[in-house]
């Protein structure tokens, strides 16, 4: 029989620093690593370890000893269980230096690229409400918290509408309310959770698979434009008419409400049938006159206004004269190449995902935009010679991929291009070091900006202007 391993506590450990994925960094008494949790920088603290590896430990704090000058009170209640905003305990000037300071990192150390002064991170004006999507989960059995589990109160009301607790795919937290989008999404959210719950709606049971209620979705727009969509599991019509009739005449301002029947084992929308209730089945987003349609399934960035100071970054970085062909390389909705037609001869646009490159034409119709043209499938399939030859050779490579990075075929095909920029657009600045890498015979880096997207956490993007050497 193996034996358990002991936990083992480290105590007046000095946290020094602010590692990836959100978690603080420590030293334990033999050199080795710590990452915690709980904590900011400046923290003095006691530690109780959870993991133990060959070069590092993980572990929680457990005894504060003295507090970081960094810290600031954190504006949610569900602050610390929620684990959706791993930073709101640390001052927002902090959040910045630690986000520069990992793209900084990641460069140099997992691309060890030769860097030219890196551009100070562009902070978000809005530190709360600034998120254009949310997705709720239901719950027939709520997580409860500490203090509750502490308590002596009998709690009746089981049912949760909120988000997942970090690492349980089966625990909703339910949320009273949330920091994250302006109103009146609380206010739905609230509202949608309280009705059902008096009407005799059933909430979802992902472990058993039972329940009529399994996910909300909101979606606001700088337009001022509002989608709801409600995913049923179980299908009851009167019931279901009954929550969306009281919605709609509780929200007049709701543009779209829509809903999903989906008897899957995942909650993911995209092989599902949309049906609209009540409205269109999409809202309008606007951007220096732009207008771009989302519907439910579309993507698009969720910080609206980050989003506009992003794309300014990334036409500034390309620098187009009105003369060049530009590809751009995980389009999405086009708004990136949309947002750069006016500047260029020609823009080409390619999609994985064929429902948004349906939306970036309708798109680019509407805006009345001639010089674009889209095309959907597989990066490293489409992306290729014959499409080359096909489709004219470019001039400037703008590349935003997911946070993957993007395939070593397609980096082959750009540096087989030889395009004389490429603007690349990252959310996972590790990926995008690795894949720097692979170019830096070829191309020399000339700017480097970070942007806050995503205040309260540690995600941040970068935008990399590369020139062929």
């Amino acid at each position: 029989m193996r034996k358990k391993k002991r936990r083992q506590v480290f105590e007046n450990v000095e946290v020094v620093d602010a590692g990836a994925k959100g978690k603080t960094i420590g030293k334990a008494p033999d050199g080795r690593v710590i990452f915690l949790t709980n904590t900011v920088p400046g923290d003095v603290v006691d530690v109780q370890t959870t993991k133990k590896r060959k070069a590092y430990f993980e572990g929680v704090a457990t005894t504060f000893h003295s507090l970081s000058d960094k810290r600031v009170e954190p504006k949610c209640q569900h602050f610390g269980t929620c684990g959706g905003c791993k930073w709101q305990d640390m001052g927002y000037e902090h959040q910045l230096f630690y986000k520069q300071k990992e793209v900084e990192n990641n460069l140099k150390r997992i691309g060890h690229l030769e860097l030219p002064k890196i551009s100070p991170i562009l902070g978000s004006k809005k530190q709360y409400f600034y998120r254009n999507k949310m997705e709720f989960s239901f719950s027939d059995t709520r997580w409860l918290t500490l203090e509750e589990l502490q308590s002596d109160t009998v709690f009746t009301d089981k049912n949760a509408l909120g988000f997942h607790i970090p690492g349980m795919w089966d625990k909703i937290l339910d949320i009273k309310k949330c920091h994250l989008q302006q109103d009146p999404s609380n206010a739905i959210r609230l509202e949608t959770k309280d009705f059902a719950t008096k009407n005799g709606l059933t909430f979802f049971n992902p472990r058993h698979q039972h329940g009529m209620l399994r996910t909300l979705m909101i979606r606001t727009s700088s337009t001022g434009e509002i989608m709801v969509l409600v995913q049923f599991f179980e299908d009851d019509t009167a019931k279901r008419n009954l929550l969306l009739n009281h919605l709609a005449e509780k929200f007049p301002e709701i543009t779209s409400l829509l809903y999903v029947i989906n008897k899957k084992q995942n909650d993911t929308i995209y092989d599902q049938e949309i049906i609209c209730h009540a409205g269109r089945d999409h809202i309008f987003e606007q951007m220096e006159g732009l207008r771009f349609t989302i519907n439910a399934k579309s993507f698009y960035q969720t910080n609206s206004d980050q989003a506009y100071e992003l794309y300014k970054i990334t036409r500034n970085f390309a620098n187009l004269n009105g003369d060049e062909l530009v590809y751009d390389l995980y389009t999405g909705t086009g708004t990136i190449a949309q947002f750069i037609s006016k500047k260029a001869k020609k823009v080409v646009g390619i999609e994985s995902v064929p429902e948004a490159i349906l939306d970036a034409k309708a798109n680019a119709k509407r805006n009345r935009i001639d010089n674009v043209d889209f095309f959907a499938g597989d990066m490293k399939n489409v992306f290729n010679t014959q499409f080359i030859a096909e489709n004219g050779t470019p001039d400037v490579i703008i590349t935003d991929p997911p946070r993957d990075g993007m395939h070593k075929d397609v980096v082959r095909q750009i540096l087989d291009i030889g395009a004389k920029k490429v603007v690349y657009v990252s959310c996972n600045s590790a990926t995008q070091a690795r894949d720097l890498a692979l170019m830096k015979h070829m191309y020399k880096i000339k700017k480097v900006q970070p942007v806050d997207m995503f205040p309260q956490t540690h995600h941040v993007e970068n935008v990399v202007l590369l020139e062929k050497l």
